[in-house]
């Protein structure tokens, strides 16, 4: 068995286990709960998440999708999200009433692609935990993966054929290579409506159908640079940060996330003092921003 049949092996005997629990337990009317890790972590890092939604939700079906090791998070994230859907479209069907989606870090990015392609999904709460949703620029662990380069020189390599087949560069947003980051970014400047493509009403559309957004983040996370993306905040070409709402692409709203704040359906939460890897495992950050959205 090739590894690419084994890897289609898991996916399909874990989404059957899903199912079989989701049929077999008693739910007390809570929605599934899907979980999404992200770069270089897994579902044991999630542990202590699932034990404060089932504390809190007796009875609730939590699953971690966990669609890659360790080394397949560096795979392009068009490619996770295909994955993801696969895994994730079994459990929306069998759910009638809709799931819940927490996505973490770069698992973020993979919950707004599906959210975005996926024609008829029903998610209703998207809670993106410390995600880099307007992108990643800066000196963090992330630099790991280019010892040899300097934050202003990672462009040089995230900005070619070849460094679009590493997840990281699909969000790399250089504010100082604008023409670049259009130019080659297919996956975040699509998803964030930066260039134009036949796709982006449908999607608009798709992403206008969850029930309700949560954008968690802090200044003490110390990955997510500058940690204004986790709410859709980011540099200008200066490195000032832009707020949210005076993004382009807010302005405009462009994939919808300007109407989701005028709905009343776009919730803000920001928490001093949390470092990155510590976020799911925060019962403060868990009760105030994400418990009451689980229902």
């Amino acid at each position: 068995m090739t590894r690419a049949e084994m890897k289609s092996l898991v996916v399909i005997l874990f989404v059957r286990l899903t199912l079989t629990l989701f049929t077999a337990c008693s739910t007390e009317g809570y929605k599934p709960v899907i979980i999404v890790h992200g770069l270089f972590d897994g579902p044991k890092q999630f542990e202590i998440l699932k034990r404060f939604i089932t504390k809190s939700h007796p009875g609730t079906i939590v699953s971690v999708i966990d669609l890659y090791n360790h080394l397949f998070s560096l795979e392009p994230l068009w490619k996770q999200v295909e994955g993801f859907k696969n895994a994730v479209y079994p459990i929306m069907q069998s759910a009638t009433d809709g799931i819940h989606l927490i996505c973490f870090s770069q698992g973020g990015l993979v919950c707004r692609g599906l959210i975005a392609t996926l024609d008829n999904h029903n998610v209703h709460s998207l809670i993106l935990l410390s995600s880099p949703l307007a992108g990643q620029y800066g000196d963090t662990a992330y630099l790991k993966l280019f010892p040899k380069l300097l934050k202003s020189e990672i462009y040089h390599f995230c900005y070619t054929r070849w460094g679009q087949r590493v997840s990281i560069c699909n969000y790399w947003n250089d504010p100082h290579q604008r023409d670049r980051y259009l130019k080659t970014g297919s996956f975040l400047a699509q998803l964030n409506g930066e260039t134009a493509h036949q796709n982006s009403t449908r999607w608009r559309e798709n992403v206008l159908r969850i029930k309700t957004l949560i954008l968690i983040g802090g200044p003490d996370d110390g990955v997510i640079t500058p940690w204004q993306s986790s709410l859709f905040g980011f540099y200008d070409k200066n490195e000032n940060i832009v707020g949210m709402k005076d993004m382009d692409w807010y302005i405009k709203d462009v994939f919808g996330l300007k109407t989701l704040h005028s709905r009343g359906d776009l919730k803000e939460y920001i928490y001093s003092g949390v470092l990155h890897t510590k976020w799911h495992a925060n019962y403060t950050v868990y009760n105030e921003s994400i418990d009451e959205w689980l229902t």
